[in-house]
């Protein structure tokens, strides 16, 4: 779930709990009393400094963050443009670089739901450069979106457990981790993850029928856009259940149309996507004082989905363009939650390398030789990864990465970069015998501090 948060009914969950009138103890607070703060993808800072809350009713009126996430990578390959390819997470090799820094306001006073979060940093580019529908028609861009993350109006009814109408620009719910790496067990997001969307931007209902359950229904403009390819909305779903604090089952699901092909203007596309992942985490080990082992857990997040349809002409089916993929991790938190290890390992297919970052094997003459012959070919990824985290406190982590991928295609930058002679992230082909330089494997090693109130 790429979302830094389950809404603010889990803000009145943080503050509301520890509230002493009458009025306040007999609200119905989703997930009441839970600790939620060890899972994989969710914030673990239980009590934000930055908050202001009805000093007669304890009712939250305020709450800020401030996030700040910096990162130096390095790729064995050297690239010569350091630029690290494929990764939604580190986007420069060898460099000191801002990942991102955000501020934010949030609000449910008198049942208002008002948010604003401000972005800034390289992560932004790499997930806002996928977004083609920025392109489509007229009066569109990134211009007066890039430096928001979260931008979102409604208003909470005091139904069942909770239930919230909003509009806006919002976090994915797509994929297990989160769109602040702090929250993630790992850095480097998993592969599965990485291939799934990160925002969008249109309406949801989240309801929380009972206490351990949350339904979220979502009308949006399509997968990772702004803007809209399609006739209609695309549709989505989530679902999480937590029958205990240590087990977090989820559901997540998309429907929609978003053939990006650039000679298809007015919102013609015929192609059906679709996409589904669910989870499983699990903590089987809790002694949170223990100086040695303190706290054990593992996360299971799994994706299927596919593309069919005609768009020009070209038609394509679900055995051709599909997507699935398996992330597990293991963490093992030392010395009082001081300490955490995370073990990890990926597998990702992607038939026709649809969902592919660019550079992409997916343009054969330029990318990958011998390609054309086989234009649906899929594209395996195998991933691990093993992160060492110090965390001396519940708002700042130091964390230490080593990161190992493998294609069946050229896919990662060498020593040679993905940068043409002409100054083109991804070259025309026109350019001599130019063309990116891409390998098999990848070795990295990164290093981060970031803090998050």
């Amino acid at each position: 779930m790429k979302t830094t948060a389950l809404g603010l009914a889990l803000i009145a969950n943080t503050f509301f709990a520890n509230a002493q009138t009458d009025s306040i103890q007999t609200q119905k607070i989703p997930f009441d009393g839970m600790d939620l703060s060890w899972i994989n993808g969710q914030s673990r800072v239980k009590n934000s400094p930055l908050v202001m809350t009805d000093k007669k009713t304890g009712e939250l009126i305020l709450a800020g963050s401030i996030y700040v996430d910096t990162y130096y990578n390095y790729n064995f390959a050297n690239p010569i443009d350091n630029t690290q390819t494929n990764s939604s997470s580190i986007g420069r090799h060898n460099e000191f670089q801002v990942n991102l820094a955000s501020i934010g306001l949030e609000t449910n006073y008198k049942n208002i739901i008002g948010r604003l979060n401000l972005q800034y940093g390289a992560m932004q580019h790499i997930v806002q450069e996928l977004d083609g529908s920025v392109n489509h028609g007229r009066n569109t861009g990134t211009g007066n979106l890039k430096f928001i993350r979260e931008a979102a109006a409604g208003y909470h009814f005091n139904k069942w457990y909770g239930v919230n109408i909003e509009a806006g620009i919002f976090m994915s719910y797509i994929g297990l981790e989160s769109y602040m790496l702090q929250d993630n067990w790992s850095y480097q997001r998993s592969m599965p993850c990485d291939f799934t969307p990160f925002y969008f931007q249109g309406a949801r209902i989240q309801m929380y029928p009972t206490k351990k359950l949350k339904q979220e229904v979502w009308l949006l403009n399509g997968w990772q856009t702004y803007n809209s390819f399609s006739k209609s909305p695309g549709i989505g779903s989530s679902t999480y259940w937590r029958p205990k604090e240590s087990v977090q089952l989820v559901m997540n699901y998309y429907l929609g149309r978003d053939t990006q092909n650039p000679d298809t203007l007015g919102n013609q596309s015929n192609r059906i996507r679709f996409h589904h992942d669910n989870s499983i985490v699990l903590r089987y080990y809790n002694q949170p004082e223990s100086k040695g082992i303190s706290k054990c857990a593992f996360s299971i997040n799994s994706h299927y989905g596919f593309q069919k349809g005609t768009d020009k002409g070209d038609t394509i089916t679900a055995k051709q363009h599909f997507m699935y993929g398996t992330s597990l991790s293991n963490r093992i938190w030392f010395n009082k939650n001081k300490l955490a290890l995370t073990l990890r390992g990926d597998y990702l297919t992607n038939g026709g390398t649809y969902l592919a970052f660019s550079p992409s094997p997916v343009t054969p003459s330029a990318y990958s030789d011998g390609f054309a012959s086989d234009p649906y070919k899929a594209l395996e990824i195998m991933q691990g990864t093993a992160t060492l985290d110090m965390m001396p406190n519940e708002y700042v982590t130091f964390r230490l990465e080593y990161g190992f991928r493998q294609a069946n295609m050229p896919y990662f930058t060498g020593h040679g970069g993905t940068t043409s002679p002409s100054g083109w992230t991804n070259g025309p082909t026109t350019i001599g015998t130019w063309k990116p330089d891409l390998q098999k494997t990848e070795n990295r090693i990164t290093l981060a501090v970031n803090i998050r109130l």
